[in-house]
C-alpha cells in the first residue's frame, strides 16, 4: 500500500498548465470585488463558467481559496497567497504585451532599472533623457526602492542594473561609481541649531527627535550606526517614505533630519526651512552603479557604463595618463 505523500510531510505538487491566465485573473477579480458575479462581467464570462474555474482552481490546488457567505467572497488564507502571486504574474504578462507592442513600435528592447530615491532625485532623469535621445530604440523601466532593495532586485534577477548609496554588500557584483552627494542636516527654521551655518556634529544633535526614511534606507543606516557608535540612543519619531514628505514633517515642527543637499534644497528653499552641514566623514557619500557580475548582456553593459561618473570611465581607461 503506497503511503500518502501528504500525510508523510511531502509537499503536494501542482499541476500549473491548469492555471489559466483567464482563471488567474478571474481569481484577482474574485478577491478585489467580493464578488463572483462582478467577477464573472469584468471577465466578461457567464456566472457559471466563472463558478466553474474557480472550482477547477481549488481542486487543482487541493484548498478553498474563497469562503462563501450570503455577502459575496472574501479569499482565505491560501486565496490571498493565490492573488499575492497571481497579480505578478498578471503584470508580467502585461509587461511581456508591452513589450512586444513596442517592437513594432521600433523600440527593439526594456531595460530595468532599480535605483534609490537620492539617484532619482538628483542624478538620473537628465542621464536617462539624454541616454533616450542616444538609443531611441531602448526603453529603460526605472523602480524606486532603497539601496538594500535595489541591490537585492539585482542580485534576485529583477533588475538589470542597480542604482544606489555605498554601503550594501556588493560581493558578486560588477559595481562602478556613479556620483558623490553629501547629507546636511535639516530642521525648520527656528529650531535652536539653526542659527549657526558651521558644520554640526551628528552626536550633537541626538538628543533631537528625528524624521527618517523608511527601514533599508542608506541614511538611516548611517544615522544608526553614528549613534550606536556614539553609546546614544536614536529617538526616531516618525518614517515615511520620500525626502518631499519628511521634509513636510520637519515644518512642522516634529522633528529633525538628514537628506541629500542637491535633492533636498529646493524644497528646502520652498518650504523656508533651515539647514546645515555635518561635519561626519560619512556625510560625504558615493553612490554606485551595479550590474550582475560578468554581466553577458551587451546593452545592460552600455547602460551601466554610460551611467558611471565619466571622470571615473577616463581614469579606467586611460590609467597612464595620470
Amino acid at each position: 500500500m503506497k503511503a500518502d505523500p501528504q500525510a508523510a510531510g511531502t509537499p503536494p505538487s501542482y499541476n500549473l498548465a491548469r492555471f489559466d491566465m483567464v482563471s488567474i485573473r478571474l481569481a484577482v477579480a474574485c478577491a478585489q470585488s467580493g464578488s463572483l458575479t462582478a467577477a464573472a462581467r469584468n471577465s466578461h464570462l457567464a456566472l457559471a463558467a466563472a463558478s466553474r474555474r474557480i472550482r477547477d482552481l481549488e481542486h487543482a490546488l487541493g484548498v478553498p481559496l474563497f469562503e462563501r457567505h450570503s455577502r459575496g467572497l472574501s479569499p482565505t488564507g491560501a486565496g490571498r497567497v493565490f492573488v499575492k502571486h497571481g497579480l505578478t504574474l498578471l503584470q508580467t504578462m502585461h509587461q511581456l504585451g508591452d513589450e512586444l507592442a513596442d517592437l513594432q513600435r521600433g523600440i527593439a528592447r526594456h531595460i530595468r532599472l532599480c535605483a534609490s530615491s537620492a539617484a532619482i532625485s538628483q542624478f538620473l532623469p537628465p542621464l536617462l533623457a539624454r541616454y533616450g535621445e542616444l538609443h531611441p530604440q531602448v526603453h529603460i523601466d526605472v523602480e524606486e526602492q532603497v539601496s538594500e532593495g535595489a541591490v537585492s532586485a539585482l542580485r534576485e534577477g529583477r533588475t538589470d542594473v542597480a542604482v544606489f548609496v555605498e554601503g550594501p554588500d556588493t560581493a558578486g557584483l560588477d559595481t562602478r561609481l556613479f556620483r558623490r552627494d553629501e547629507l546636511v542636516l535639516v530642521l525648520a527654521a527656528t529650531h535652536r541649531l539653526a542659527r549657526l551655518k558651521t558644520p554640526l556634529a551628528f552626536a550633537d544633535a541626538l538628543d533631537e527627535e528625528w524624521i527618517s526614511l523608511t527601514a533599508g534606507a542608506a541614511m538611516l543606516q548611517k544615522q544608526q550606526q553614528a549613534a550606536l557608535a556614539a553609546n546614544r540612543p536614536l529617538k526616531l519619531r516618525m518614517q515615511v517614505r520620500s525626502f518631499d514628505a519628511v521634509c513636510h514633517m520637519v515644518a512642522s515642527g516634529l522633528g529633525i533630519a538628514i537628506l541629500p543637499k542637491g535633492a533636498s534644497l529646493p524644497i528646502i528653499k520652498s518650504m523656508k526651512l533651515g539647514w546645515r552641514p555635518l561635519a561626519d566623514a560619512w556625510a560625504q557619500r558615493q553612490l554606485l552603479v551595479a550590474t550582475a557580475a560578468g554581466q553577458p548582456d551587451p546593452g545592460v553593459g552600455q547602460l551601466a557604463e554610460f551611467l558611471a561618473d565619466p571622470s571615473q570611465n577616463a581614469k579606467t581607461r586611460h590609467p597612464k595618463q595620470e
